[in-house]
């Protein structure tokens, strides 16, 4: 993965394995990334704490790792996951943080 490009930190895209539905975008640096792959749960790293959370660790909606993969630029990375718990994935109590739509002002 290349973590030079933000302050040694990458996208990371989660989307639910089953339904292809993306839940969230987090960030995850080197150390988030491999806890990631050493528990098989999603851990992020928080830029407004400045430090690493698990998803899931206080309101038990886990995200269980399914599968990994880099885009070509090893410059984000795709996290696809089994949800566990209730399954709502934002911290608003919705199933993915993706519910608000917002209007084209392109003229069809």
């Amino acid at each position: 993965m290349d973590f030079s490009k933000l302050d040694g930190l990458v996208p990371a895209v989660v989307q639910d394995a089953e339904s292809n539905e993306v839940l969230m975008v987090g960030f995850m640096n080197e150390e988030a990334l491999a806890k990631t792959r050493s528990t098989g749960y999603a851990t992020f790293y928080s830029r407004s704490r400045q430090k690493l959370w698990m998803k899931g660790e206080t309101s038990g909606n886990r995200l269980a790792v399914v599968s990994l993969a880099t885009d070509c630029d090893s410059d984000t990375v795709l996290v696809k996951v089994r949800r566990e718990g209730d399954g709502n994935v934002c911290h608003t109590g919705q199933r993915s943080c993706f519910f608000r739509t917002l209007d084209l002002e392109v003229a069809r």
